[in-house]
């Protein structure tokens, strides 16, 4: 028996990698995070499969659900949104299942950030520009940042930063971020980036508030960076024609006295 944490994707259906949808299909058992996970996903659970949302439950009950299905020999696809690299809440319940000598694997999925950069048709990284993105948050009820991860510091490396779980302290954010960026910097706020109702707003530092009114939506994703407004960028070395590489040799022109035919 075997419990498959999956990544479900940001929110479309059809992001849903092919080995997790593969791995759901063979599971008698699915614990999914309903508030989260949309329930498109679930039809791809075989007839029968116990669907059980973990939205309302804590962790000694979804662990709980877990050791059910261990019990009888039946495994488990878990689902979370998004990629379970970040914010997932993945770590406690592996260690809770080695405790327990429970098997599992682990199918990333689709990140939020990764979604809300195709929703905007922009690369994060540009050449000459910036080419690091930050992947943080603010502190919440559920985790606090550490003293050393905040938005100043992050701000002075010029990265692109994709803030998760913030849109409610927007004024904060930015705020602290105008500093170092200032205050025609791009930001882009998406909200439920690949899902329906996606909606996207651009403007910068100094006018994202006024857009986004006095109680913007909470599951929205902030992005602010240089790369997000920057059409000058110099082109990338990788696809110059004298650019050599392992896979393409660069062309070189063939001296006037070669009369060698060239297919």
């Amino acid at each position: 028996m075997t419990v498959h944490f999956i990544g479900a994707g940001p929110g479309a259906p059809d992001l849903l990698t092919l080995r997790g949808r593969d791995l759901i299909a063979r599971c008698p058992v699915c614990l999914y995070a309903g508030s989260l996970v949309p329930r498109e996903i679930l039809t791809h659970c075989p007839p029968g499969a116990r669907l059980v949302d973990t939205a309302p439950l804590d962790l000694d009950a979804i662990v709980h659900e877990m050791t059910l299905a261990h019990a009888v020999g039946q495994d488990v696809a878990r689902l979370h949104s998004g990629d379970l690299s970040v914010w997932s809440a993945m770590a406690e319940q592996l260690r809770r299942l080695r405790e327990l000598g429970i098997e599992y694997s682990v199918t990333p999925g689709v990140p939020s950030f990764a979604a809300a950069a195709a929703s905007l048709g922009a690369e994060l990284t540009l050449p000459g520009v910036v080419q690091s993105v930050v992947l943080t948050r603010t502190s919440g009820r559920a985790s606090p940042m550490p003293s050393a991860e905040n938005l100043e510091a992050f701000a002075a490396t010029g990265a692109t930063l994709a803030v998760h779980l913030s849109i409610h302290r927007l004024a904060e954010v930015v705020q602290r971020l105008t500093p170092a960026y200032g205050a025609d910097c791009p930001v882009a706020v998406v909200y439920r980036a690949s899902w329906p109702d996606e909606r996207v707003v651009r403007a910068t530092l100094s006018t994202i508030g006024g857009r986004l009114g006095e109680h913007p939506e909470r599951t929205a994703l902030i992005l602010v960076g240089a790369a997000l407004g920057c059409d000058g960028f110099a082109e990338s070395r990788l696809y110059a024609s004298d650019y050599d590489r392992r896979f393409r040799r660069s062309a070189t022109p063939a001296s006037a006295t070669d009369t060698t035919p060239r297919s």
